[in-house]
């Protein structure tokens, strides 16, 4: 799992994502505002007010948070395949 070490809000709902092992991009979560739960960033100092939680996640008060996984693959283009090698295994049934 890759944690996210440092977090930058940029304008139109993007981040700047630092990760661990180096990799940096940015990720523009738009298309999430104001759906749902991201009704919360309809005001946009509650997204500017975006955190780093305990496990290197992205938090949002107590709100909203954003797996580093998910947004490591968009920002590489990588699948979980190759991030997590044990799923190219075949399953064996009984």
């Amino acid at each position: 799992m890759y944690k996210i070490i440092k977090v930058v809000p940029l304008e139109n709902y993007r981040l700047n994502l630092s990760f661990d092992d180096g990799t940096t991009g940015v990720i523009d979560l738009s298309n999430l505002a104001g759906h749902g739960v991201f009704a919360l960033w309809n005001d946009y100092a509650e997204f500017r007010d975006v955190k780093i939680g305990a496990t290197g996640e992205i938090i949002w008060s107590d709100q909203i948070d954003i797996c580093p996984d998910s947004l490591y693959l968009k920002i590489t283009g990588k699948t979980p395949e190759d991030i997590f090698p044990a799923l190219n295994k075949e399953l064996m049934h009984a």
